[in-house]
Order: structure tokens, then C-alpha cells, then sequence
């Protein structure tokens, strides 16, 4: 079972921006980030393949939201701008065997990371 560290959550004002940050305890074939905010189920936020270079993003998210990988291909980032009280939530890395929008497709799930984003 790979384990996922997270960090670079906090308190930003709306417009700002913020990095997570996902390590691997071992490479894994497809990632994501999920999120969820308080009162609501977790949804899904951006996905890639390790080993590629497709992405894939919620529309709520796309083109202020950027999944990647570090330059040591050790780290899976997702850089957050244009930051609104909307992203306000719990930020989970996710791992499993191929990508997907949904949460059940991923075994591993890292402990999550607390975003909050100020009016």
C-alpha cells in the first residue's frame, strides 16, 4: 500500500495563490487531488498519469489549477491561483493503478491538508 504525505495547505486571501504538495512512498501509476468542503461529499479536483503527460481538471478549477510533477518526478504539486472562498476545503492526494474522477478508483489516500481562502 503506498502512503501520500501532504503539505502546503493555510489561509490565503481570495485571488491568491497556494502549492500542495503529494510524496509518493512509491511511484504509482495515477494521481489526483480531491477535495472537500464543509457540509459537502468530497469531490474531485485534477488527476494525471505519473509516467505521462495528460491531465485532467474539474471545470471549476480549470485554468487557475495546474497538477504536476516536481523536477525530480518525486512529488506530485498542484499549484492553486486566482484562489476563491469557493476552494475553501480539505485537500486530499490520492493514488491508484489508473486515472479517475471518482474517488473510488483510488486506494491510497493521503491524510489531507486544510485550504482556506478569505473574502
Amino acid at each position: 500500500q503506498v502512503h501520500l504525505t501532504e503539505s502546503g495547505g493555510g489561509l490565503v486571501q481570495a485571488g491568491g495563490s497556494l502549492r500542495l504538495d503529494c510524496v509518493p512512498s512509491t511511484p504509482t501509476i495515477a494521481m489526483a487531488w480531491f477535495r472537500q468542503a464543509p457540509g459537502k461529499e468530497r469531490e474531485f479536483v485534477a488527476a494525471r498519469h505519473w509516467f505521462g503527460i495528460s491531465t485532467y481538471y474539474a471545470e471549476s478549477v480549470k485554468g487557475r489549477f495546474t497538477i504536476s510533477l516536481n523536477n525530480a518526478k518525486d512529488t506530485l504539486l498542484l499549484q492553486m491561483n486566482s484562489l476563491k472562498p469557493d476552494d475553501t476545503a480539505v485537500y486530499y492526494c490520492a493514488a491508484g493503478p489508473k486515472v479517475a474522477t471518482t474517488e473510488d478508483q483510488y486506494p491510497a489516500w493521503g491524510q489531507g491538508t486544510q485550504v482556506i481562502v478569505s473574502a
